[in-house]
């Protein structure tokens, strides 16, 4: 079957693409691991961040916000002497900090889902890109979003990260229309 050329033949990459990349996401806690990973991945690549997924899971205590932003300095200790994640100070800092704005989002508008989703206007926007070269890493939608989030006090959200978070979450079709996901995910129900 034809895939995106960025999926590879790397069996994790391969699931991710076919079964989770471009499809809508609702629920906030799997919003927020998106959050966390994409700005992880700043610098890096995203089969760094893939091949570490489970590590980050088990080390942010299953992307729990309200865990995460009660962490001290002995979580914290704990997180940057973990081999398993990647272990960048700002990251790791930026992360417990996101949770706790995170947290306030939610109190002030019920849902990150609803609040992350404006940028948007709720659907998914389908572009049409023959080849991942043509596939931007950033759009007006992205811009929005980071200056939006920074705003609000998050950190690691750069437009970049942004989109590749937008990417993740389904807010945007990015498979090239040539991939066999293209189609099953434009006519995804929207969530």
């Amino acid at each position: 079957m034809p895939r995106c050329a960025w999926a590879g033949t790397d069996p994790l990459m391969v699931a991710y693409h076919d079964e989770e990349w471009g499809v809508p996401v609702h629920d906030d806690q799997k919003l927020f691991e998106f959050l966390v990973l994409d700005a992880f991945q700043a610098g890096l690549s995203w089969r760094t961040i893939l091949h570490k997924r489970e590590n980050f899971r088990a080390a942010f205590d299953g992307f729990d916000a309200k865990r995460i932003a009660g962490y001290g300095e002995r979580e914290r200790q704990r997180l940057l002497a973990d081999a398993g994640i990647v272990r960048n100070r700002l990251k790791v800092d930026a992360t417990i900090g996101n949770a706790r704005v995170l947290l306030r989002l939610l109190d002030e508008h019920g849902s990150f889902d609803a609040w992350i989703w404006q940028f948007t206007d709720g659907r998914t926007l389908q572009n049409s890109w023959a080849s991942v070269d043509m596939i931007p890493a950033r759009t007006t939608e992205s811009d929005a979003m980071s200056k939006a989030l920074k705003a609000e006090g998050f950190r690691f959200v750069g437009s970049t990260i942004c989109y590749a978070f937008m990417q993740a979450a389904g807010m945007v079709n990015d498979h090239e229309t040539s991939c066999f996901r293209y189609t099953e995910v434009a006519e995804a129900p929207a969530g």
